[in-house]
């Protein structure tokens, strides 16, 4: 079996960072949901192709709402990407989660209400299941591969998901503490969901970067140097979670992961009788559903 292609989904922050390291081709597409949000990046780490997209584009200026997730999603399906690894800041909302460290998540909060979150909003019916957001073997990589970085590594947290871009309220941000969330953020989905029903592995790695407002800062706080703290906090733990992606993609080339059903995720969730799904439809989903629909296309 070849090696898998990656794709790794981050910020700004990161993919500088990335793109300092390493020699890259950019590659521009359209898909049928427009373009992603900017060129994705092509390069070799280890001897395993990796492909970098910026969720927020060249110079960060997508809003967390405003970011093309189906069509980034999309246009790592169509190169051939089988697994994803994600990054995004966080807010802690735990006192044990601190500020430049990195939590793997394992579960989700889906608050945003302005972005579609679907392939299959026309035409084709599709129902995927979503108990376990993230692929627990691309998990359990990241999880272990955790010792080769400076900083902590939590295993596991739940990922509360604003829609902003405004912050939350203190009264909010209880809330969220209430409902068992440990972080909060702005950009978790509906990627994830995009990534499941496109029958990807995805995993995330939260780069937390301050306490949400349910902790006060002190009274005579200098906001400045607060905000001068927050980039600190997140430029340390973009370096350690570059570290922490280049470390998983180097184990991968030389290991297989254990099977997982992401790569099935669609097998039972097509719900529409195929044989009355327009072709123009399968046509078009044809990356992410074409091997379900024997039926010669349009």
């Amino acid at each position: 079996m070849g090696k898998p292609l990656i794709g790794v989904v981050g910020g700004t922050g990161l993919g500088e960072h990335l793109a300092q390291q390493h020699d890259a081709v950019r590659i521009s597409m359209e898909t049928p949901f427009g373009r992603p949000s900017g060129p994705l990046l092509r390069v070799n780490w280890h001897g395993v192709d990796v492909i970098f997209l910026n969720r927020h584009g060249e110079g960060h200026h997508l809003n967390p709402t405003a970011v093309p997730y189906r069509a980034n999603i999309f246009a790592l399906k169509q190169l051939g990407v089988t697994r994803v690894i994600a990054s995004g800041a966080v807010g802690s909302l735990r006192g044990d989660f601190e500020p430049g460290e990195l939590v793997i998540c394992d579960q989700v909060i889906d608050k945003t209400s302005r972005r579609v979150s679907t392939f299959f909003d026309e035409g084709v019916v599709a129902h995927v299941e979503m108990a376990e957001p993230f692929c627990g073997a691309l998990r359990q990589l990241l999880i272990s591969s955790g010792e080769e970085v400076e900083t902590a590594v939590h295993g596991k947290g739940t990922y509360v998901v604003m829609e902003g871009p405004q912050f939350s309220s203190r009264a909010e941000s209880h809330m969220h503490r209430q409902w068992g969330g440990d972080l909060i953020g702005m950009t978790c989905m509906p990627e994830a969901k995009l990534a499941r029903e496109a029958e990807m592995c995805y995993a995330l790695i939260a780069l937390v970067t301050d306490y949400d407002c349910w902790r006060e800062p002190e009274p005579e706080g200098d906001k400045n140097a607060l905000l001068q703290q927050i980039m600190k906090n997140l430029n340390r733990a973009t370096v350690e979670a570059a570290k922490l992606i280049e470390a998983a993609i180097h184990r991968l080339a030389g290991e297989e992961l254990p099977p997982c059903p992401c790569g099935r995720a669609l097998e039972l969730a097509i719900w529409s009788d195929k044989k009355k799904v327009d072709g123009d439809v399968v046509h078009r989903l044809e990356p992410l559903i074409g091997r379900y629909f024997s039926a010669p296309l349009r």
